[in-house]
């Protein structure tokens, strides 16, 4: 349980630093406003959503992929 709880919060600060660095670098990117504002919130969405299913994945709520 604490190995988990471990691994979640390790997790979460990788996450946070790597999307981080990633709107910071976005701005470099010459794009009109609204495609950068669009860029920026998908990126946060996808962010979101493998971190939630990190999360389940390590309570064991969902299995993870076989390939």
């Amino acid at each position: 349980m604490i190995g988990t709880l471990i691994s979640i919060v390790l997790l979460l600060i990788v996450l946070g630093v790597i999307i981080w660095g990633i709107q910071q670098l976005l701005p470099l990117i010459p794009l009109p406003p609204p495609f950068a504002t669009v860029i920026n919130v998908l990126i946060t969405v996808i962010v979101v959503l493998v971190v939630v299913y990190i999360i389940a994945g390590l309570l064991g709520v969902v299995a993870p992929l076989r390939l």
